[in-house]
């Protein structure tokens, strides 16, 4: 098994991802190699909650130009990762 911290990256903060929350589906950027069951298990080590249901998605980098020498460049491919928590477990990740 990988290392919690080496799977996940950071959670998505967006408005979306807030929405989400309140449905008990948190989103995080993981390591584009996970699998949904290293995201799995690396969750539930981390937060020591219980996961329901994890949904993957890659997402492809943008193509961007440099305005000064118009060059193109290419940001980085992503993945991201929906968790479904168990009713009743939650992620105090931003609450204070």
């Amino acid at each position: 098994m990988k290392e919690p911290l080496s799977v996940l990256r950071r959670p998505v903060i967006s408005e979306k991802s807030y929405a989400l929350m309140n449905r008990n589906v948190y989103v995080f950027v993981v390591d584009r190699h996970a699998t949904k069951v290293d995201v799995r298990l690396a969750v539930e080590k981390a937060f020591s909650v219980r996961v329901d249901r994890v949904n993957t998605l890659n997402r492809k980098g943008k193509v961007t130009r440099n305005r000064r020498t118009n060059k193109t460049g290419q940001r980085p491919d992503t993945k991201r990762a929906f968790v479904t928590l168990h009713p009743g477990d939650k992620i105090d990740l931003f609450e204070s």
